[in-house]
Formats: structure tokens, sequence, C-alpha cells
């Protein structure tokens, strides 16, 4: 069973890059994608009928904004579309899917960059993020969650972590809350697999830092430690263009 995520930075704009297509190849059980910038009604009609697959949409209120979705050839045994919490619900960041042996979180993560603000706002979305899947967990329920972090873990995870240390996407504070959710049991899937430096699935489009692998590795899969002995392989397709990051995936054994 393969899993894939990414976020497509406008979902169409994908679109018109070959994203259709691309996914048609492809063919995951899931993908999730983030930043979709798009109400549902403004998704291309046949990104909606792709045969054998369901979709499923959580936009910003805001147009133009945020947003996630989840395409998946299994029809989920249940859908949520926030944490009840209407600050953090309104900018459509979070689709959680739940099918019987896992339950899948799709989340565009907050940016912190623009002021002090948001970085609160993307902390606080953290800690209430892991206080709901910790309550999901202690349910006997397996976790499985991908999406885009907005934040790079170790220096191993981007080009040139000195000259980040003050950015937020590598701030103490941020890669702090990282190693607290891994103390809690969950497993970062493609570190479990591969220790390689120069691993990333972003790039800064102005600098064209993709061209120099100047990168940063900001998506992620994560599982809950229980469920780790069914994951055989996680990924990176940093070959894969249309958007500013590139897919990043796992392999599921049923």
């Amino acid at each position: 069973m393969k899993l894939l995520s990414w976020n497509v930075n406008g979902i169409r704009a994908a679109y018109k890059k070959g994203f259709y297509d691309w996914l048609n190849k492809e063919r995951p059980d899931i993908l999730c994608i983030q930043e979709i910038k798009a109400l549902s009604d403004q998704i291309p009609k046949s990104l909606k009928n792709i045969k054998e697959y369901n979709l499923y949409v959580n936009s910003a209120k805001k147009k133009g904004y945020s947003g996630v979705a989840t395409f998946t050839k299994r029809e989920p045994i249940d859908i949520k579309r926030g944490f009840n919490i209407e600050k953090f619900d309104d900018e459509g960041r979070i689709l959680i899917t739940e099918f019987p042996s896992f339950v899948l979180f799709n989340i565009y993560f907050p940016n912190g960059k623009k002021n002090y603000e948001r970085l609160k706002y993307k902390l606080d979305f953290y800690d209430v993020f892991l206080s709901y899947i910790e309550n999901i967990k202690k349910k006997g329920k397996n976790i499985i969650v991908c999406g885009d972090f907005n934040t790079a873990h170790k220096e191993i995870d981007l080009a040139r972590p000195k000259q980040n240390e003050k950015n937020s996407g590598f701030l103490p504070i941020e890669r702090a809350w990282m190693d607290s959710f891994i103390k809690h049991g969950y497993v970062d899937t493609f570190r479990y697999f591969n220790k390689k430096p120069n691993q990333y699935s972003w790039w800064d489009q102005k600098t064209r830092s993709r061209e120099r692998n100047v990168g940063w590795r900001i998506d992620y899969f994560f599982v809950n430690t229980d469920f780790l002995p069914k994951i055989s392989k996680a990924f990176i397709l940093p070959e894969i263009m249309g958007s500013d990051h590139c897919p990043v995936g796992i392999i599921l054994d049923k």
C-alpha cells in the first residue's frame, strides 16, 4: 500500500504543470496534498473524477490560501476537517481520515516566518495537534501523520543550518517541539530508513536553489512506534516537478 504526501503550492497551478498525468501514472493508494489554495468548486473537474479515487477536501475560509485534500482508493470509515478549534479549523489545514488499521492525518502546519504572532500561532497549533493525536492513540488506534511541518528537525535536514538558526523553520523552539513529538512515541519514517545528508523536499524558488540542491526537508511521514513494523519503506521523490516541494512517501505492508 503506497501513501504519498505533497505540498503542491496551488492545485490549479500544479494541474497546469502535469499533476493529473502524474497522479494517473503514479496511482498511490492514498495521496495527501497540502496548500491547495482553492475552494472545492475551484478544483479542476477531471481531478474530482479520477477512476477508483475518492476525493476529500478541506479548504480555508480565506480564498486562495492554505487548504488540504486527500485522494484515496479506499473509502474512509470516518472523516474530520479540524480539531474543533475555530482559529485553527478556519485555515483549512487539517484533514483526518480513519481506516480500519490506522487514522491518517493530512496536515499543512503553519509557517511562522511572517511575524511573532504567526510563530506563536504555529507553536500553539503544534501543541493542539499533539494533544489531539495523543487522545486518538490512547484509544488504541494507530497514527499516520503526513504533510508539510514547516520545520527542519536536525542540521542534516537542511543545506545551510548555521545561516538559518534564527529563522522560523529552524528555530530552537520549533526543533524542540519536534523532539517532544518524537519522545511521545512517533517516528520520522524517512530518517528511520535513510540517514544520508542532502535529502530535501523543499527548495526556495526565488533563488533557484533546487538546481543546486540547497534545500530543506520539511515534509514528513510520522507513525506511532507500535505501527512502525508495518512500514517497509520511506522515500522522497525529488525528481518530481510542479511545485517548490516534491512528494514524499511510505510503503505500508497490508
